[in-house]
C-alpha cells in the first residue's frame, strides 16, 4: 500500500513539472508571436509567393484581387540576393588554432593536439554543411542556433554488452531554426544573459522510445507553430496552401535552467504532453572553468537592438518588392492595352458576348446593325515613362538595402574609366556591409570550438585515436585523453575571407612571382615555395612529382613536434638543406614568441647546428676527394 502511494505521490509531482513546463513553453510563444509572423512572411517572399500579408488575426494569408483581371506576376529579387549574400558568407571558414596556457613543454604539446582534435571533428563532423545550413536559416529569418551535444551511440564501436555495441561516444552538432527556441525573454541580446531556455521540437514517438525508454502518444504537429494541426498553414509552394506537418511525431519541450542557489549545476526538464522523460542537471561542462552552461551558439544576419532574435534583410526589402511587382505590373497591364486594345461598342449594335470570347482576331468579320455606329478600338497612348524610371530606380534600391551587389552589372557604365586600384577599392567597400554577418559567423563558429573542447576534456576520459589530413598530403593519426586538453584558447589562423577572394590571391601571387618576392637571394624559388603556390593555383597534386622533398619535408615537421618532449638524432639520409629550412623557420618562429620554453629552442638550435655540421662535413670531404683526384 506504501509502495502504490508512493508511485501516486511520484506521478503527481511529474505531472505538476510537466503542467509547469508546458505553461512556461505557452508564455514564452505568445510573447514572440509577432515574430513567427514575420518570420512566416519571410519564407513565403524567399520562395515567390508575395502576395501575401499578416491579417487582423494575425495569420499569413493570401491577399485577394481587387479586380479578376490584374494581373499578379512576381518578379523576385528577394532569392538572388539572398543567394548572392549565401554564397559569400561561404567563403567565411576560418581555421583555428589553441594557444598554449603556459610556457612548459607539456603546455605547447597540448596546444597543438587540442588543434589537431579541432581540425579533425571539423572534417569528421561536416562541420561545414552544417554551417551551410545554420547560415541558409539566419539570412532568411534572421537568427539561427547551433547546438554541441554527446552522443553515446557515435564512434568508434568498443565492445558489446547484451547484444547492444557500446560505443566511445563523439561530439555533434546540429544546426537549429529559431523556430524551436524559446529564451526567458525576448529583450535579453545573448545566451549568456538568460536564466533558462527551452528548445522544443518534434521528435518521432519511436525515437523518443528508443532514447529515454518511454512510449508517448503520437500526434500531427506543424512544422513551424509546434501546435497540432487542425486547419492549413500558408507556407511557399508555389503559391499553394500546403499543410507542413509530421506524423507519429510527438512535442519534446527541453527546458535548460543556468545553474543558481538550488541547482548548483543547473537543471535539464524534457517533458512530452504527458511522460517526464528528464529531469537532473545540466549534462556538459562546456563553459569556461568547467561550469555547466546552456549547449547553445546563436549566429544573427543582422543585430536588432534590445532584442534576442536578429533581423533578416528580406524584412526590410518586404516593401520594396512589392512596390516592385506593382510598378512591373501596371506597366504590363498598360502594355497589354495598347497591344490588344480596348474597344467601344455602341449597345445593342454586335454580339457582345462573340466579341468577349474571340476578341478581334485578324480577319474577323464583324456584323453589326444597319444605322449603329462600327465598333472600334480605343485611343492609347504609349507606356508612360514614369513607369520606366520608377522600376529603375527600384532595382537600383534593391542594391543599396541589400548591400549586396555584381560590380561587373552595377558599374558597367564607369569600368572602362576605373582603374584596377580603383575597382579593388569598389569590391572592398562592396563586401563591407557583409562584414557584421560575417563577424556573427567566425564569433559562432569560435564558441563552437571552445564547447567542442570543453566536452571532449569532460567525456574522453580514456585514450582516443583521431585521425586528420595532414599539410603535407597524408593522414595524421594521434592519440589523445581529456587531460592531453588543457586548454581551449581558440584563436584564428585567417584573415578577413570576404576581402581576399580565391581569384584575388591567385593575382597578387603571380604578381609576386613576377617581380621576383618569392625568390632567394640567388632569384630562385626554391621547392617548398613552389609546392605553396602550386597548392594556392589549385594545382597542389602537381608537387607530387616532388614526392622525396615533400617526404623529407614531413619528416622535419614530425621532428619540430618531437622535440617537444626529447632531442632527436641526425639521420645520415636525411637532405639536410630541406631539414635546415623546415627546423630554422621554427626557431624564427619559438625565437619571437614569448609564450615559448628556452629547453625546446635549445633542441631545436642543436638539432639545427648538426645539419649544418653535416652539409659542412659533406663539402669538406668531397673537396678533399677533388683535390686527390
Amino acid at each position: 500500500m506504501q509502495s502504490i502511494n508512493n508511485e501516486r505521490l511520484q506521478k503527481n509531482l511529474e505531472n505538476e513539472i510537466i503542467k509547469s513546463v508546458f505553461e512556461d513553453f505557452e508564455l514564452r510563444r505568445q510573447e514572440r508571436k509577432f515574430l513567427e509572423r514575420q518570420w512566416k512572411l519571410n519564407l513565403n517572399y524567399l520562395a515567390g509567393n508575395q502576395y501575401c500579408e499578416v491579417d487582423l488575426t494575425g495569420e499569413v494569408k493570401e491577399e485577394e484581387k481587387y479586380y479578376g483581371w490584374q494581373s499578379r506576376s512576381v518578379f523576385n529579387h528577394i532569392a538572388p540576393i539572398v543567394d548572392s549574400r549565401i554564397a559569400k558568407l561561404s567563403r567565411v571558414r576560418p581555421s583555428f588554432s589553441v594557444r598554449a596556457s603556459g610556457e612548459e613543454d607539456k603546455d605547447l604539446k597540448t596546444a597543438e593536439i587540442s588543434t589537431e582534435i579541432l581540425n579533425s571533428t571539423y572534417q569528421r563532423t561536416l562541420l561545414d554543411k552544417t554551417i551551410k545550413k545554420a547560415t541558409l536559416w539566419s539570412e532568411t529569418l534572421g537568427t539561427s542556433f547551433y547546438k554541441v551535444t554527446w552522443n553515446d551511440k557515435k564512434g568508434r564501436v568498443l565492445g558489446e554488452k547484451d547484444g547492444e555495441k557500446i560505443k566511445e561516444g563523439d561530439v555533434e552538432i546540429s544546426a537549429i531554426p529559431p523556430f524551436e527556441i524559446f529564451p526567458d525573454s525576448i529583450f535579453h541580446s545573448e545566451i549568456e544573459d538568460l536564466k533558462s531556455i527551452i528548445h522544443a521540437r518534434a521528435l518521432p514517438v519511436d525515437e523518443i522510445e528508443e532514447t529515454y525508454g518511454k512510449l508517448v502518444k503520437s500526434e500531427e504537429i506543424d512544422v513551424f507553430t509546434l501546435d497540432k494541426v487542425d486547419d492549413f498553414t500558408l507556407l511557399s509552394n508555389g503559391g499553394k496552401k500546403t499543410s507542413a506537418t509530421l506524423k507519429n511525431h510527438a512535442l519534446v519541450l527541453e527546458k535548460y535552467c543556468a545553474p543558481s542557489k538550488e541547482y548548483p549545476k543547473g537543471r535539464l526538464i524534457i517533458v512530452t504532453k504527458d511522460e517526464l522523460l528528464y529531469d537532473g542537471e545540466l549534462p556538459y561542462e562546456n563553459g569556461v572553468d568547467g561550469k555547466r552552461v546552456f549547449p547553445f551558439v546563436k549566429q544573427t544576419s543582422l543585430n536588432r537592438a534590445g532584442s534576442f532574435f536578429g533581423e533578416s534583410v528580406i524584412e526590410r526589402l518586404i516593401p520594396l518588392q512589392r512596390a516592385y511587382n506593382a510598378v512591373k505590373n501596371r506597366k504590363y497591364e498598360f502594355m497589354n492595352r495598347i497591344s490588344m486594345g480596348v474597344l467601344k461598342v455602341e449597345d445593342g449594335s454586335v454580339d457582345t458576348d462573340e466579341l468577349i470570347d474571340e476578341g478581334l482576331s485578324p480577319g474577323k468579320v464583324i456584323v453589326y446593325r444597319q444605322g449603329a455606329r462600327p465598333p472600334e478600338i480605343m485611343n492609347s497612348n504609349s507606356v508612360p515613362a514614369d513607369f520606366t524610371y520608377e522600376e529603375e530606380r527600384l532595382y537600383r534600391e534593391f542594391i543599396t538595402i541589400s548591400g549586396s551587389s555584381e560590380l561587373s552589372r552595377t558599374y558597367d557604365s564607369v569600368n572602362s574609366q576605373l582603374s584596377g586600384a580603383a575597382l579593388e577599392l569598389l569590391i572592398e567597400q562592396d563586401e563591407t556591409r557583409l562584414s557584421i554577418t560575417s563577424d556573427s559567423v567566425k564569433s559562432a563558429v569560435k564558441e563552437i570550438a571552445k564547447q567542442i573542447l570543453r566536452i571532449y576534456k569532460q567525456f574522453a576520459t580514456t585514450t582516443r585515436i583521431m585521425k586528420n589530413a595532414g599539410n603535407g598530403k597524408h593522414v595524421k593519426m594521434f592519440y589523445f585523453k581529456s587531460s592531453d586538453i588543457s586548454s581551449d584558447d581558440v584563436v584564428f589562423d585567417t584573415e578577413n575571407e570576404l576581402t581576399k577572394t580565391p581569384a584575388q590571391k591567385k593575382t597578387a601571387i603571380l604578381e609576386m612571382l613576377r617581380t621576383g618576392l618569392l625568390s632567394d637571394n640567388n632569384g630562385v624559388v626554391n621547392l617548398r615555395t613552389k609546392g605553396k603556390i602550386l597548392e594556392i593555383l589549385g594545382y597542389g597534386s602537381l608537387d607530387n612529382v616532388q614526392d622525396l622533398v615533400g617526404l623529407h619535408r614531413n619528416k622535419a615537421e614530425k621532428e619540430n613536434l618531437d622535440m617537444l618532449e626529447c632531442e632527436v638524432i641526425v639521420d645520415e639520409y636525411d637532405d639536410h638543406g630541406v631539414h635546415i629550412d623546415e627546423h630554422l623557420r621554427k626557431i624564427l618562429e619559438e625565437d619571437v614568441n614569448s609564450e615559448r620554453n628556452e629547453s625546446y629552442l635549445k633542441r631545436l638550435k642543436k638539432h639545427y647546428l648538426e645539419h649544418k655540421n653535416r652539409i659542412l662535413k659533406d663539402g669538406l670531404i668531397k673537396g678533399l676527394d677533388e683535390i686527390n683526384e
